[in-house]
């Protein structure tokens, strides 16, 4: 513990080196922070206000523009484009961006077309990677500070003042990236034979129900769809920006969910629309055990190169080899105040790499041209040091949510039951939460940026339930963590201080989850933790998983406990997974989640304290916002009171808000809302990125068939 507190001082010391050399070098020092924060956002931890602070900018995005009279009325392409229309061979730009294209205001300037977006990923189940970067198709998004609603496929949204029925307009004319019309039908594919079908929905979802049944879409005319609900859903427009089952194609089609699908093409896949023998033979010639499994691969944005899609890029290379290529969607309904259609860059490149430390190397390198996504806090002294050689910058975007670490207790646990209960008993977990020295923890693995706290958004969020619970229960104190476990009733010990189960099985040994390879070292702060907690005599194993094994365990209702953080909790209605035990293959309690899925036809009824986090939230959906924020206030009061989830360290940049982008790349904010509700940085509009260079633009551009 010694040697690592030792090391966690050495980097600091480097860090502010590295920033005092910066600053006295010929390139422009970082911006300085802003006096007051610019953003929802709280400055970086008090004690590293040196450190952090002029790494953090100004909070800052591009516009969508609904004024009519602010569109542009004559429209540009990319150069292959262009030469595609010459040859008969594409429509024109007009046509294929139709009547009411989404105008984007850059947050800098015009840009320039041409060149190659470089950036790294982990693998399959790193889908989210491009997803955040490269889609940018739901229904309805957030302005570029995560607080509002504006319009994004949907040209308007208009809802009753009852709150039961919603208006939604699309774009006149807006197409499928293989030229077919987007249109109502498209909606109404997907709600009577995707969400009302039983085989790819069997349970439905919480954000197109309310309490006394499921909303009702109906077309109105090839451009306006009516939705209506049984009961008042004020909150309907969140969950249509937000990262919710309502989320868009990209992220939601593979799941036979998102609230839209391309009809046209996903037709041939179901058994409503051909011969059921002849469309199972289909999946079964494919590899796969039915035509549900079938249908939900071709609707995958990340898999399917064949499918057609509304984002800006579109896959022309599977995210299953080891490079994810996403080039530019030709039908782009996206352009920008002077009417260039975008995106300018012409392809996005995702690089395979083998670990962390493989990606952090090349990001150093200067291998990537803009990336925050697994880039490693503890890098930044190296990356400060290499600005210049790798002719990038580094920026620091701290998140709205409360921790960059916590650690979750799997509540519905059930194969070792004396742990089970254990988990259960909320003086078990204040104990735990009591024995974590969270300021070496900062000091070490978060260079002081990060402070000691709870899992609770900033001040600033309209949940935020009071300065007392970014506290309470996460002090560090051994002595009280002591006396509450002795008062559980585990006071023998064995001869190296470890408490004895009461069942005769040996020390009380637990278990928890991480991830290798992901966004912070999950594994080597455990390991501290580990450490922390044998003090007390509690002995803790650290289990490294590959992703896709740790959520096949989630499922499972394997796990003990994982260490992760709670990043998109600020927006708990739209992001609640972090926060409480949500869906079937929650990793804070899958049973529990099942129970609130389905309404408690299956599952495990929860703890009566999660009952009540569980009612409010569903409650939320139905009033007023100032109604909203006092129910999420007492949800945030019961999470810290019974210690849901332990904080470790927040909110700071750690969890993908340590980013480099190349100097030459134009339209990049000196500050971003960091969040996966907003699926930064797509709520910067990446689609309005672009090269400043000529060579930039020439050498990395490539030939789009």
């Amino acid at each position: 513990m010694k040697t690592k507190m030792v090391w966690g001082i050495v980097l600091m010391l480097v860090l502010a080196m590295a920033l005092t050399a910066c600053s006295s070098a010929d390139e422009p020092a970082p911006p300085a922070a802003p006096a007051a924060p610019s953003s929802p956002s709280e400055p970086a931890g008090s004690g590293s206000a040196g450190i952090g602070a002029s790494l953090i900018g100004t909070l800052e995005g591009p516009e969508i523009i609904t004024d009519e009279s602010k569109k542009p009325t004559s429209f540009n392409e990319a150069p292959q484009f262009a030469a595609l229309v010459a040859s008969g061979d594409l429509p024109p730009v007009a046509e294929r961006i139709g009547d009411d294209p989404i105008v984007i205001k850059p947050v800098h300037e015009i840009g320039e077309y041409g060149g190659i977006w470089r950036r790294g990923f982990s693998g399959p189940g790193d889908d989210w990677n491009g997803i955040r970067c490269c889609s940018n198709d739901t229904v309805m998004f957030w302005d570029y500070t995560g607080g509002e609603v504006v319009p994004n496929v949907a040209k308007s949204l208009v809802a009753s003042s009852d709150g039961k029925k919603f208006t939604i307009e699309l774009r006149n004319g807006m197409k499928w990236s293989d030229g077919e019309d987007f249109d109502a039908d498209d909606f109404v594919f997907w709600y009577e034979s995707m969400f009302l079908n039983e085989e790819l929905i069997p349970t439905k979802s919480s954000y197109f129900q309310t309490p006394s049944g499921i909303g009702v879409l109906k077309k109105i005319s090839q451009y306006k769809i009516e939705i209506t609900f049984p009961d008042p859903y004020f909150l309907f427009p969140d969950a249509l920006a937000g990262s919710t089952h309502l989320g868009g194609q990209a992220l939601r089609g593979k799941d036979a969910r998102g609230m839209y699908a391309p009809a046209h093409y996903l037709e041939q896949f179901h058994t409503d629309f051909g011969d059921k023998a002849a469309i199972e033979d289909k999946a079964a010639g494919e590899g796969y055990e039915n035509w549900v499994l079938n249908f939900k691969t071709k609707n995958d944005w990340t898999l399917n190169v064949d499918l057609p899609v509304i984002s800006p890029w579109r896959t022309v290379t599977p995210n299953n080899e080891t490079t994810w290529v996403l080039e530019r969607n030709p039908y782009s309904v996206f352009v920008d105040t002077a009417g260039n259609q975008l995106p300018y860059i012409d392809q996005v490149r995702m690089t395979l790499f083998e670990n962390l430390e493989v990606h952090n190397l090349r990001a150093v390198a200067g291998e990537y041209d803009m990336m925050a996504r697994h880039v490693d806090i503890q890098k930044v002294p190296v990356f400060i040091e290499n600005q210049e050689k790798g002719e990038y910058k580094l920026y620091l975007d701290p998140g709205d949510y409360g921790s960059d670490m916590q650690i979750k207790f799997n509540k519905s646990f059930a194969d070792d039951p004396e742990i089970g209960d254990l988990i259960r008993n909320v003086d078990f977990r204040r104990a735990l939460s009591l024995a974590v020295d969270r300021d070496q923890v900062s000091e070490t693995f978060f260079l002081g940026i990060a402070p000691p706290r709870s899992v609770i958004p900033i001040s600033t969020n309209a949940c935020y339930p009071g300065k007392e619970y970014e506290t309470k229960w996460h002090t560090f104190d051994t002595a009280q963590a002591n006396q509450l476990l002795d008062g559980i009733g585990y006071t023998e010990k064995d001869a190296s201080g470890i408490r004895l189960r009461k069942d005769g099985k040996g020390p009380l040994t637990l278990e928890i989850i991480t991830y290798g390879g992901q966004f912070v070292q999950y594994t080597q702060i455990m390991e501290v933790i580990a450490e922390q907690w044998s003090d007390v005599g509690v002995k803790l194993r650290v289990n490294e998983v590959e992703r896709t094994l740790g959520e096949q365990m989630f499922a499972g209702n394997l796990n003990q406990m994982f260490a992760w953080n709670n990043d998109g909790s600020e927006h708990i209605f739209t992001f609640p997974g972090h926060v409480f035990p949500f869906s079937g293959t929650s990793n804070g309690g899958a049973l529990y989640g099942q129970w609130f899925q389905s309404n408690g036809e299956s599952g495990e009824e929860p703890l009566p304290y999660l009952k009540k986090i569980m009612e409010n939230w569903r409650k939320g959906f139905g009033v007023p916002a100032d109604e909203r924020a006092l129910l999420c206030q007492e949800i945030w009061r019961l999470i810290v009171d019974n210690v849901n989830n332990i904080g470790i360290v927040g909110p700071g940049p750690a969890s993908m808000g340590v980013r480099v982008a190349k100097t030459d790349l134009g339209n990049i904010p000196s500050r971003q809302y960091n969040s996966p509700d907003g699926r930064t940085p797509g709520i910067s509009r990446p689609q309005t990125f672009f090269w400043k260079s000529a060579a930039n633009r020439q050498e990395q551009s490539v030939n789009i068939q």
